[in-house]
């Protein structure tokens, strides 16, 4: 792997601990937009074939991401908002359904659900915080009316990841469609259809997938997109896409039926390149180097004596570490004082959230850390 972090070209005063907020570019990425942008500036769109053969491999390389069956099964939305979004409006649904979640998540996995009240869909939370077998508890949460489980598989704040094999074949059994917001997990971690019967998978590019803003992965299962009502429609989103003249159109058969408009070529070509990386390293190598930064993180934390607010038990974690220092009443003046001195975090859950990735140096763990201790007692004298 060590080959690999000469992909990256980070400013060497710089720590970068934030990947669960947005990634760094790998040099490829960066050597992507810059070859696109000249030819633009040259050629105009003299390559649009090729242009277009990009777009084809993104595709692939999400569906192999993801195990999917098929690129066919890849829609590529602007967020991960999105595609949520489409999915939240696309359901028929009827009064009395419910939606259950966790009430911990990302707005952008809790406000599209609560928006469905005023067709009488009840949004049902469970409070991660305090729950010992939070898949079991979400399950219960589950009854008749319950069409939809939407869920992060790896919550923002503190990082609790969750077990989508058991949520999977639940909800399959209980004929409830499960919705996966996948954001915080690929990239950092391999994913498997065959084993996660999920029904939706959606993720932006921009944070472990190390891609730019404004693209995303959209998986619907094939069986449900025609039962998706459309809400979006352009020329891109039909079966004879290219026809322009054609009066008697019909919505594509693949996931392409959710792009209703022209594709984001920059993107494609950034997101499509920073893919080509991960691949070439392995999600399992991946894996292991984040879980080994984690796990170095983690002592280093508990020598310092801060309060672990993320997971101990590897199964239960990613790539997101939250921690409290304890004396310290205001961890956004802490976050800020951090931020001013070139660590790159968060504040979140409470407390201070960290993020590295398979490529951020181990010796700058211990770095952060001693930062973090020094502007901790920098603030209780203030």
């Amino acid at each position: 792997m060590n080959e690999s972090l000469a992909e990256f070209n980070l400013s060497p005063g710089l720590l970068h601990l934030n990947h669960a907020a947005v990634g760094p570019w790998p040099r490829r990425t960066t050597e992507a937009v810059r070859r696109f942008a000249e030819e633009n500036a040259t050629l105009g769109s003299s390559h649009y074939p090729q242009w277009q053969a990009t777009e084809q491999r993104l595709r692939e390389r999400l569906a192999r991401l993801i195990k999917a069956p098929s690129a066919d099964d890849i829609a590529l939305a602007k967020s991960t908002s999105e595609a949520l979004s489409v999915i939240a409006y696309g359901i028929d649904w009827q009064p009395g359904d419910s939606v259950v979640g966790i009430a911990e998540e990302f707005p952008s996995n809790r406000i599209v659900w609560q928006s469905l009240a005023d067709r009488g869909v009840e949004w049902r939370a469970l409070k991660l915080a305090g729950s010992q077998a939070p898949e079991d508890d979400l399950l219960a949460l589950c009854d008749n009316s319950t069409r939809l489980l939407a869920l992060s598989w790896v919550q923002y704040a503190r990082g609790r990841r969750l077990n989508l094999e058991h949520l999977g074949r639940a909800c399959r059994e209980r004929g409830i469609l499960l919705c996966v917001d996948a954001i915080q997990g690929l990239g950092a971690l391999p994913f498997d259809l065959e084993r996660t019967p999920a029904d939706f998978v959606v993720a932006d590019a921009h944070k472990w997938m190390l891609g730019p803003e404004g693209i995303a992965l959209f998986y619907c299962r094939p069986e449900l997109r025609p039962r998706l009502r459309l809400r979006q429609f352009g020329w891109h989103m039909v079966e004879q896409m290219g026809d322009f003249d054609r009066d008697d159109w019909q919505a594509a058969s693949s996931a392409r039926r959710f792009e209703c408009g022209s594709p984001n070529m920059l993107g494609i070509h950034a997101f499509e390149a920073s893919l080509s990386l991960l691949e070439d390293i392995g999600l399992e190598r991946i894996e292991q180097g984040i879980q080994e930064r984690i796990d170095h993180l983690i002592e280093l934390i508990d020598a310092q004596g801060f309060e672990l607010l993320s997971p101990r038990a590897p199964e239960q974690r990613a790539g997101i570490l939250t921690f409290r220092v304890p004396g310290v009443a205001d961890h956004q003046g802490l976050w800020r004082a951090l931020m001013a001195n070139n660590l790159l975090c968060a504040a979140r859950g409470g407390g201070i959230r960290f993020s590295p990735h398979f490529h951020t140096p181990m010796e700058q763990l211990g770095q952060a850390v001693t930062l973090t201790a020094g502007q901790a007692s920098n603030t209780q004298a203030a």
